[in-house]
Parts: structure tokens; C-alpha cells; sequence
């Protein structure tokens, strides 16, 4: 676990410290922004849309999962908005989904490009750069699992905040009462679960891409698969969102993600198959 990779003096600004978070998040974007400017070439859409479009996700993502984290703790809101606002953390993704994929729309829009194309287009360029997201995460040690004795479990004693007894308990997770609050303890590494589930899905996206399908089919497989993707680790993480039973509010809006990607799927299949038909006649 490498939270920290060095510090730069710089006149003016002073110390500068590079996360490793920091530089995943960038080879993300950027990983994403290459393969996004491939696939609009492969479409006969220009190329430049796409710095257009990262712009969009950008702006977008973080307001997105910045209004999402201080909705969801908005306790913590109320007694310190400023701090909750400008804090390093609270990158939440399904906050950033939703405004990543109006600032995309908004973007696309204004240039004159259609929509469900311009979807398509991302589609694997999200699976790619949330794998690569995911391993900044691990880095610093966020995000993580439940405790756990398997040998697939790691500790992050400097984690944010550190795998403690304590810590996991605040979270609702499992942790035997004779086990000291300070302890570090071992937990699913959920990050690299979602790496490497991503990995998966952006392979199958690169696949189906030149499928004949009508516009917008392969960004609802991608809705459908990172919904199910995220329903399946919320089992594994530590978290204190569990409003509605044993099930996580990420749950809850993965059911939703699921049913908008499969509606998506369906609805282009019967109009494909719908084509020939009235073409015939």
C-alpha cells in the first residue's frame, strides 16, 4: 500500500504531495479518453469529441459524487459542510455516474452528435477506466471489504481509515467483541475484486463492439453488467449505508442500473428485429 508517492517544493504553491490515487485516477482518464477517441474514429464520429466528452465526465463525475456523498451523510453535512464539501474523499461512483453521464450528454449534445452513437462509443472506455480507478483505491486503502481469514484477505493499517476493529465495527461489519478496537485486521480486498470483474466486462464490451446492433445496445450491456457487478461486491464491502435491512443504498440503485441497461438491450433488439421487417413490406 502505497498512499503516498513523493512530494514536490514548487515555487509559489510550496509542497505538492502525488497520491497514488491521484495518478491512477489520471491514467484512468486518460486510458479511457484513448480508447473513447479510437472507438468515435472507428464510428466516423470526430475524434475531438472526445476531449469534449472527458470534459463533460469530469466536471460532471466529481460535482456528481461530491452532491451524492453529502446527501448520503448529510448529518456530517450539517455539522461541517464546508469540510464535507472540500474534503479529499467522498468520490462516490454511482454519484459520479449520474453526473458524469448528464456533463457526457450535455457535451454531446452541444456538438451535435447523437447520444445513443456517443454511448456506444464509451461503453468500453468506462469498464477500462473504472478497473484502472479501482487499483488507486487499493493503493490507499479505501473501499475495502469485510474482515475476513481467507487468504485472499490484506490489512491497511494505513488505510482511509485504517482496517482497525474499531473501524469495521463503525462500518456494521462482523468483528468478534473480544478483538481490541486498536487491532488491524485483515479484510476482502474489494478493489481489486472490482479491477479485475471490470477487466472482464471491458473485454467483453471490446468483443461486442462491432456487433451489428442499433445505437445505444452496447452502453445498456455495459449498464446491465456494471450493475451487476457492483450488486455482487456490495456483499463484501464494509459499509455503513445499510438502510434497508442487510442491503446497501449502492444495491438498492444497482437493481435500478440493471433494469434501465436491460430495458435499453431489449428495446434496441426489437428495433433491429423490427427493421428488416418493415423494410420487407
Amino acid at each position: 500500500m502505497h498512499p503516498e508517492l513523493f512530494t514536490l517544493d514548487l515555487p509559489i504553491i510550496g509542497e505538492l504531495t502525488i497520491t497514488s490515487f491521484g495518478v491512477m485516477m489520471a491514467l484512468a482518464f486518460l486510458s479511457g479518453y484513448a480508447v473513447l477517441r479510437s472507438e468515435l474514429g472507428r464510428l466516423d464520429v470526430d475524434r475531438d469529441l472526445a476531449a469534449d466528452m472527458l470534459l463533460g465526465a469530469l466536471v460532471g463525475g466529481i460535482v456528481g459524487a461530491k452532491i451524492y456523498y453529502v446527501l448520503l451523510y448529510w448529518e456530517r453535512t450539517a455539522a461541517d459542510p464546508l469540510g464535507m464539501i472540500f474534503s479529499r474523499g467522498g468520490i462516490v461512483w454511482y454519484g459520479g455516474l449520474i453526473g458524469g453521464v448528464l456533463g457526457v450528454s450535455w457535451m454531446v449534445k452541444r456538438r451535435g452528435a447523437r447520444i445513443p452513437l456517443a454511448a456506444d462509443a464509451v461503453a468500453p472506455a468506462l469498464a477500462l477506466a473504472y478497473a484502472i480507478g479501482r487499483i488507486g483505491c487499493f493503493l490507499v486503502g479505501d473501499d475495502y471489504g469485510r474482515p475476513t481469514d481467507s487468504w485472499v484477505g490484506i490489512a491497511f493499517p494505513r488505510g482511509l481509515p485504517p482496517t482497525t476493529a474499531a473501524n469495521l465495527r463503525r462500518f456494521g461489519a462482523p468483528v468478534d467483541p473480544g478483538i481490541p478496537d486498536s487491532q488491524v485486521l485483515a479484510v476482502h480486498p474489494t478493489q481489486l475484486y472490482e479491477t479485475g470483474i471490470s477487466l472482464v466486462v471491458f473485454l467483453l464490451l471490446w468483443r461486442l463492439r462491432r456487433h451489428p446492433h442499433k445505437q445505444g445496445w452496447l452502453f445498456g450491456v455495459w449498464l446491465a453488467a456494471a450493475g451487476i457487478e457492483r450488486l455482487i461486491i456490495e456483499v463484501f464491502r464494509a459499509k455503513d449505508d445499510r438502510f434497508l435491512g442487510p442491503f446497501t443504498l449502492a444495491q438498492a440503485i444497482s437493481v435500478l442500473v440493471i433494469g434501465v441497461g436491460v430495458t435499453i438491450v431489449l428495446r434496441c433488439r426489437r428495433a433491429a428485429s423490427a427493421a428488416p421487417d418493415a423494410a420487407a413490406a
